[in-house]
């Protein structure tokens, strides 16, 4: 049976860090040495060449090779043939929106739940690893044609967490610094700081970095 894995980060930058520096060890855990080349999907964010450049100094520091699917002249087939996926942090709406645009939701559906390709989100690209963009802090700038996103967990994430919602129904709300980790069917939270969860009818609870979170995926 194909495990779905996903490494669900908070945010790119951490306060007096570098560009992914404070999960750069996960990252190369997470990949491994299967992998060696990492699709970059940088939609959500309006320079798209500066961003893969940036992305793709980052992960050659880590091993591997970088492609950026705004690059290639089909976007699908790159999908199709990618051995891992990231997806970078930005405006939401906007990653969203070019999701649907290039038809790309239903294939990286595919390529991470039934082939069990490894998938990395950051931001904005945790935001649409979930059920939808609902819990996003971005201003709509455009508006994709829903709001339901990829949906590799059955419940939304707040990156860059702040201050408490009061309105959330049924979240996870990760902290900077904070990322979770998806093997099948077992969650983890990682990272340096909490993490707090929301859930219908209950008081918000606080997380430990190294907690299992497998119960969230199974409800």
């Amino acid at each position: 049976m194909t495990l779905k894995r996903l490494l669900l980060v908070s945010n790119s930058t951490l306060y007096g860090g570098g560009y992914l520096e404070h999960c750069q060890d996960q990252i190369q855990k997470f990949l491994g040495g299967q992998v060696k080349r990492v699709l970059f999907i940088p939609y959500a964010l309006q320079d798209r060449d500066n961003y893969a450049k940036t992305a793709r100094q980052k992960f050659q520091s880590l091993g591997y090779a970088l492609d950026s699917i705004h690059e290639a002249a089909d976007p699908v087939a790159s999908v199709l043939t990618a051995e891992a996926i990231f997806i970078g942090g930005g405006n939401t709406f906007r990653l969203l929106k070019a999701l649907y645009d290039n038809n790309l939701i239903q294939v990286i559906r595919k390529k991470v739940i039934e082939d069990g390709i490894p998938y990395i989100g950051s931001s904005a690209g945790t935001n649409v690893a979930t059920v939808s963009i609902n819990t996003t802090n971005d201003m709509p700038i455009v508006y994709p044609p829903s709001l339901q996103a990829l949906g590799f967990v059955p419940f939304n994430i707040n990156p860059h967490y702040l201050d408490p919602n009061a309105n959330s129904k049924h979240m996870g709300a990760l902290r900077e610094g904070c990322m979770l980790l998806v093997e099948g069917n077992k969650a983890t939270l990682l990272g340096i700081t909490k993490a707090r969860l929301f859930k219908r009818g209950e008081c918000p609870t606080e997380h430990e970095p190294g907690e299992d979170f497998s119960f969230l995926l199974n409800q």
